[in-house]
């Protein structure tokens, strides 16, 4: 039965359970009926949901965490955040417990269903999240696990009771080469995670690795657009895998072509031709970019056996992801959005669709940058894409995991952006006060990046709404 559990996660300790990844693992096996215990540095929304629907779970990381349950924990499960010196993995291995990565409990999650993965360096989450939604128009109920959470349920993860399993496959320490799908999506392949991976060729190699963990007889469906993604759907080929394409270059009788794409106030419409007929989707998130997802989505649902037409109609009631061109409110005539984008092609991508949903209005960003690595790595590329803007306030560069680096802060981004006007501002605390003395009426401003810039957004309504008063 796809709702039985391994024995190694009956009784599951998650550390870092409140993360987007753990959350969503704790979440599905709770409602497959495992025991779940946990911990985390701090407490937070979704901390405050497991707790409610069962969960043991402690605020700090101690060795004693382990002992929630009398049996103690069949499994502890851990993020490549985690170091070796974390006291309950230090527990855990002396106890002889079984250690296992997210990307395994995951895995073992998926036993017994049929398995979609969605992969590539941009667009994961959206492409997910769009298919999941897509399927459960359907009616088809999959059980999922998505880098988001979904705007329908403010969800992140479900236990479905059919039998499919979607999932976010996450390539940035190659995690993802633990999963076995039937169905593979690859939005694009363009270089990152490099404190990880090292070179751009390793980061490219993974992607190939991914190719052999699709099943015999599964399919691949790569953008035909994007040169990466087609290099290997290209490999793909020549390895006797299935491949479809989509794209306004794609030319098989099997592709997706797309025909024409119209921006509109509240998404866009992308007509495609797909085996000899034309079909149009409306999309509900803006931007060419997202209508390509959705293609995407619509190829694997298709291979999943879900109906056109049904897909179609998920796709077009699709309301987003959180953080993903997220709507936080207006003051007075301005509009203030959140987006997740932290690499120089989302930024672009993301600014050239704002650029449409503003209408006559300027476009204002706050940027921070992600990481020193991808900062000093990309920081030219940033420059151009952020200089699409009217106007760019840039923060300094949140290091999540990594310790700061001489010479690299968000003003190695700033310098270089020429044509709009342009403030480098490290100190976070004053940042709301700046956009809100930039921002004029009609303009749309969003905050941009994967740290912490997505709290500033209520605070700029605040200021705004603060001086209109």
């Amino acid at each position: 039965m796809p709702d039985q559990l391994p024995d190694t996660l009956t009784r599951a300790h998650l550390i870092g359970i409140g993360g987007a990844g753990m959350s969503g693992i704790a979440r599905i096996l709770l409602a497959r009926g495992a025991q779940v215990s946990g911990s985390d540095a701090k407490e937070s929304r979704a901390f405050l949901s497991l707790r409610a629907q069962g969960a043991e779970i402690a605020v700090g990381q101690r060795a004693e965490n382990l002992d929630a349950f009398p049996e103690g924990p069949s499994s502890v499960i851990v993020s490549t955040a985690i170091k070796d010196d974390n006291p309950e993995l230090m527990a855990a291995r002396e106890r002889g417990i079984t250690v296992l990565h997210r990307a395994q409990a995951l895995a073992g999650l998926m036993e017994g269903h049929r398995v979609a993965c969605i992969a590539g360096t941009h667009g994961k989450t959206s492409t997910t999240s769009m298919l999941t939604v897509a399927l459960q128009q359907c009616r088809l109920d999959p059980s999922f696990a998505i880098g988001g959470d979904l705007n329908e349920s403010g969800a992140n993860a479900h236990h479905g009771e059919g039998g499919v399993f979607v999932a976010e496959a996450d390539e940035s320490d190659g995690s993802f080469l633990a999963y076995s799908p039937s169905v593979a999506v690859v939005t694009n392949v363009e270089p990152d995670h490099l404190d990880h991976h090292g070179t751009a060729e390793a980061y490219v190699s993974v992607f190939a690795d991914f190719l052999g963990r699709i099943v015999p007889g599964g399919l691949l469906i790569v953008c035909g657009d994007d040169e990466g993604a087609e290099k290997l759907g290209a490999l793909a080929a020549e390895r006797g895998i299935r491949v479809r394409r989509y794209g306004r270059s794609v030319t098989g009788a099997d592709d997706a072509k797309v025909l024409d794409y119209a921006p509109a106030p509240d998404g866009g419409v992308v007509r495609i031709s797909l085996r000899g007929e034309e079909i149009v989707l409306r999309v509900a998130v803006p931007g060419e970019h997202m209508a390509l997802n959705a293609i995407a989505a619509l190829l694997a649902g298709i291979e999943l056996g879900a109906p056109t037409e049904g897909l179609a109609e998920g796709l077009a009631a699709f309301g987003g992801v959180r953080r993903r061109f997220e709507f936080k409110g207006r003051a007075g005539d301005v509009r203030v959005y959140d987006d997740y984008a932290h690499h120089p092609t989302e930024v672009d991508a993301q600014l050239r669709a704002v650029r449409t949903a503003a209408g006559q209005g300027r476009v204002v960003v706050v940027f921070q940058p992600h990481l020193y690595s991808r900062t000093k790595a990309f920081s030219k590329e940033f420059a151009a894409a952020l200089s699409l803007a009217d106007e760019v306030v840039v923060l300094d560069v949140f290091g999540a995991r990594e310790k700061p680096e001489p010479g690299v802060s968000g003003a190695l981004i700033a310098d270089q952006i020429s044509g709009v006007p342009v403030h480098y501002q490290p100190a976070f605390d004053v940042a709301a006060k700046l956009a809100a003395d930039l921002v004029e009426p009609g303009d749309l401003l969003v905050t941009m990046g994967a740290g912490d810039v997505t709290q500033l957004g209520p605070e700029i309504l605040a200021e705004l709404d603060r001086r209109a008063g």
